[in-house]
């Protein structure tokens, strides 16, 4: 399964910015998607995730009423919708697949694509 993440980039605080991930190859297999994120000497952290066919979806206490995550059953596709962004939001989000639910467990997942950078500016 390969992951392509797109959409990030540089905004103020309090803008908004919408990323995507779309899972190609062996979809199949894919059950779960996450996003995480991770900043410059900092450690990955969980950020949102969401599975198929109407299973769990849950997202980290800190965006939880700012980021809502989605998914486009048909195309193996998330997206992350990131409002009232905040300096510290900034980082490289990555995506993530799993054959399972694994929600917040980074070491669960399978499959991870490259980050996207979100810059938020003060």
């Amino acid at each position: 399964v390969q992951l392509q993440a797109s959409g990030g980039g540089l905004v103020e605080a309090g803008g908004s910015l919408r990323l995507a991930c779309v899972a190609s190859g062996r979809t199949s297999d894919v059950y779960s998607m996450g996003w995480f994120r991770q900043a410059p000497g900092k450690e990955r952290e969980f950020v949102c995730a969401t599975s198929w066919s109407g299973g769990p979806t849950l997202c980290a206490t800190s965006v939880e009423g700012r980021f809502t995550i989605s998914r486009d059953d048909a195309k193996k596709a998330v997206y992350l919708q990131m409002n009232s962004l905040k300096p510290e939001d900034t980082a490289a989000y990555i995506c993530a697949s799993d054959f399972r639910w694994s929600g917040a467990y980074s070491p669960g997942y399978q499959n991870w694509g490259q980050g996207t950078q979100v810059t938020v500016s003060s």
